[in-house]
């Protein structure tokens, strides 16, 4: 059976003639002859981009070995190591520019250039080294954002350790169970985090995880001070991260590795609740995150790049840690929120630091139209050239706001689907080739061959939906999952896919060969024998002039199978009586009924000061399922940014 679609959205977007002519792919013939090379020869098409990308200790001749299915190797004789292609590259071309600008919680700015950011890897490399740790060894990072975060990184992956970078709003059970199944030796960690003005404490959970039994195998806890609080010490593997460094070579020879040596694990929430340990491989994650620069984000020198996301995640792996660096750009990294001293934080840092490019969450999008959708024209943002959005799909009315406040209607809005697993973009326009939908991320990057599928891996045709799945492998896509790989394949090439890569999302095209994404296969409703996607309903909501943001989760109803629950948060104060919140329930009910039909209205309505969200602004919609349906919330929530607003949401209006 096929997912509806009930998103009408008819406006289009082309890219301008003067963008056009600047572009890095220029055109939609210049797409068009990319997407035939690769169809006409697959193996070729990425070994080219591999030469011409990455810089090679010892080249390749060996592109794609499919043999072990879906266990795909690429470029898998050849011999690299990433800290090099992003550092040692630069130091005879441009030493002196600046690779890092950044602002702290407080406003001060620090700059570093990759000179300075080679010294500084260099020294952490030989500190690492000094304490044991080795080529395979894992070290879980678990920092504040700071160029320190992105040292680690660099310096792990230039020694040839696998790192795992655990976001620092993560507690220390998910710490705990990270550590344990990577079975890390060491732990890079602060003594805490500034955050909206306020010192977050991130070592007493380390010793809180490290205490929990099972993590006997880690010998070193490296402490950078940042937040000067006081800490526990334990002096038998606890060390400052300025001692460590203290008498340092700053020279330290790269360790070469094979293109599919494990570059890093990334945990990420699986289905059971257990996370999984997503495993990327070195040669091809370095491509994906290198081409995307240059096709989605049209890289240019004179670029000053900022990608708001935390490190913790896959987005501030591959454009902050590796893929800004590896193409020698010059990049924002911001400690503090968006909020904080006030709502016009982002747009101050565009001024100040002339960002050109600026890559966001929808989330974070919408809570600045909450806070100050006027706010944007109080700062000079002449300087942006790109924008780009992240994470889940964007609403129309989100996206609308952010090209005509934000982008001024002159700049190019870049909705890029990919996925932890994926490593870098799949899905997303070309800015100066595709014309834009409100809503669509568009076409694949060429060499990314696409398909909406139904439960037997079978095409569904037209504009149905279905299932969206990657057909053929490609360099940066996951690897396996850490110490599990039938689970790898169980959850990402199913039998019944033929093959096909699953990316768990629902998807449909339009007629134009658009891709819409309707929300995660697990978040569409089935009522009374239909099929809606929740990310069509939240758009639907988000659209009334009245709502600031929406989630929708379903719930088991007797009669039509599942029934409709919204959470709102309102732009304005709700109503203080019942009969006032209940005529407002109505009104946004009839509202939906209006915008995709009355199959779609929400069973219950329930308003909230905001939404259960991660630090990093993900909406918690597993809190929410639970919350519709009644059920105890037994997983941890010390990762939210606002726990207390599970209660305010318990109250129901029907």
């Amino acid at each position: 059976m096929s997912i509806e679609s009930s998103l009408n959205e008819t406006r289009v977007f082309k890219p301008s003639d003067a963008f056009v002519k600047q572009a890095n792919v220029s055109g939609m013939a210049a797409y068009q002859a990319m997407a035939k090379a690769a169809q006409d020869d697959y193996g070729g098409y990425w070994a080219k981009l591999a030469r011409e990308n990455i810089l090679w200790h010892k080249p390749f001749t060996k592109i794609l070995d499919e043999s072990n299915a879906p266990f795909f190797k690429w470029f898998e004789d050849g011999q690299l190591n990433v800290s090099y292609n992003c550092l040692d590259k630069h130091l005879t071309t441009q030493p002196e520019k600046t690779a890092i600008i950044f602002e702290a919680d407080d406003g001060s700015v620090t700059k570093i250039n990759y000179r300075d950011l080679h010294a500084r890897v260099g020294q952490f490399a030989n500190a690492l080294k000094a304490r044991g740790i080795k080529k395979g060894d894992r070290v879980v990072i678990y920092m504040p954002m700071s160029i320190e975060a992105v040292v680690a990184m660099q310096g792990c992956a230039r020694i040839g350790a696998i790192h795992s970078v655990v976001f620092g709003g993560f507690s220390s059970k998910s710490l705990h169970e990270r550590i344990t199944d990577a079975q890390a030796v060491a732990v890079i960690t602060a003594d805490g985090q500034l955050r909206g003005g306020k010192v977050m404490p991130l070592k007493p959970a380390v010793d809180e995880a490290l205490g929990m039994g099972g993590a006997e195998g880690v010998h070193s806890v490296i402490v950078y001070q940042r937040a000067r609080c006081e800490v526990q010490w334990n002096a038998a593997n606890n060390v400052w991260w300025h001692d460590a460094i203290a008498g340092q070579s700053t020279t330290c020879e790269p360790e070469w590795v094979g293109a599919e040596h494990p570059l890093f694990i990334l945990y990420t929430s699986g289905s059971t609740g257990k996370p999984k340990g997503v495993q990327h491989s070195t040669g091809g994650y370095l491509l994906g995150a290198m081409v995307s620069m240059q096709w989605v984000f049209d890289y240019k020198a004179s670029d000053v790049f900022w990608c708001t996301a935390d490190v913790g995640w896959i987005t501030g792996h591959s454009y902050v840690a590796y893929g800004p660096l590896a193409m020698g750009a010059t990049e924002v990294i911001f400690e503090g929120v968006p909020t904080y001293p006030d709502a016009g934080r982002f747009w101050k840092m565009i001024q100040d630091h002339k960002v050109t490019t600026f890559y966001t969450a929808p989330t974070a999008i919408r809570s600045l139209i909450k806070l100050g959708g006027d706010l944007p024209k109080k700062y000079d943002l002449s300087s942006l050239r790109l924008l780009g959005s992240v994470g889940e799909p964007i609403n129309p009315e989100a996206w609308m706001w952010y090209h005509t406040a934000v982008g001024q209607e002159r700049c190019p809005i870049v909705d890029t689907w990919w996925q932890t697993e994926t490593g870098c973009h799949m899905i997303s326009p070309l800015p100066g080739a595709v014309p834009t939908k409100p809503g669509s991320c568009t076409l694949p990057i060429p060499g990314i061959v696409v398909g909406v599928v139904d439960e037997t891996g079978q095409d569904v045709g037209g504009t149905h939906g279905g299932s969206l799945v990657i057909k053929k492998p490609f360099p940066s896509q996951i690897r396996t999952i850490w110490g599990d790989p039938e689970r790898f394949k169980k959850n990402y090439f199913p039998e019944e896919m033929h093959g096909y890569y699953l990316a768990g999302d629902s998807a449909h095209r339009d007629e134009d060969g658009y891709i819409w994404i309707m929300g995660r296969n697990d978040d569409v409703l089935k009522i009374s024998g239909h099929r809606l996607g929740t990310m069509e309903i939240e758009s639907a909501l988000v659209a009334s002039p009245l709502v600031a943001e929406a989630a929708v989760v379903g719930k088991p109803h007797d009669i039509k199978g599942e029934a409709v629950v919204a959470f709102v948060v309102l732009k304005g104060a709700r109503p203080a009586d019942a009969a006032g919140i209940k005529k407002l329930a109505e009104e946004l009910r009839n509202w939906v009924g209006k915008e995709i039909g009355p199959i779609a209205k929400p069973d219950e309505i329930r308003f909230g000061e905001n939404l259960p969200k991660t630090r990093s602004g993900k909406i918690m919609r597993r809190l929410l399922r639970a919350i519709a349906k009644g059920e105890e919330i037994t997983q941890d929530v010390s990762t939210l940014e606002n726990p207390a607003i599970l209660e305010q949401l318990k109250e129901v209006i029907k």
